[in-house]
């Protein structure tokens, strides 16, 4: 499943998912938002753009490191302390290839898509700096 949906998801369904014949690992990233002076996040998205990255990445992962599955779910919309942001979940026949596509996705994303988080804090709101090539009209 590759998504960009304002809903939760269940997690323990998809590592469910993930597993099949030959899988012998499945690592999962669950990125929160975390209480460092944060009310609630906000998250926006070039959805159509997104969407597309999410499957080059998803596709170079899986050729990369012999992935067997790959789900990444990127939530939008305002997110409170807790919640889930991201959730990649990837399986692969030995823990090597699970812990290196489950972080070369993760990277993959914070540098080609875009998605921005925008966090509300006490002391006023601000923009998470990215690194995303498609600068052109991003939210600062």
């Amino acid at each position: 499943m590759i998504a960009i949906q304002n809903e939760d998801v269940d997690i323990g369904n998809l590592i469910e998912n993930a597993k099949s014949a030959g899988t012998g690992a499945v690592v999962v990233f669950d990125g929160i938002v975390r209480d460092d002076d944060i009310l609630e996040m906000e998250l926006e998205a070039y959805e159509e753009v997104a969407l597309q990255e999410l499957e080059t990445i998803a596709a170079d992962a899986t050729r990369l490191h012999n992935l067997l599955h790959v789900d990444i779910i990127h939530r939008i919309g305002h997110l409170s302390v807790g919640e889930n942001i991201l959730i990649i979940v990837v399986s692969a026949g030995h823990r090597d290839g699970a812990y290196a596509g489950s972080r070369y996705i993760i990277e993959e994303i914070k540098n080609h898509v875009p998605i921005w988080k925008k966090e509300l804090r006490k002391d006023g709101d601000r923009w998470v700096p990215g690194h995303h090539p498609h600068g052109a009209g991003m939210p600062r």
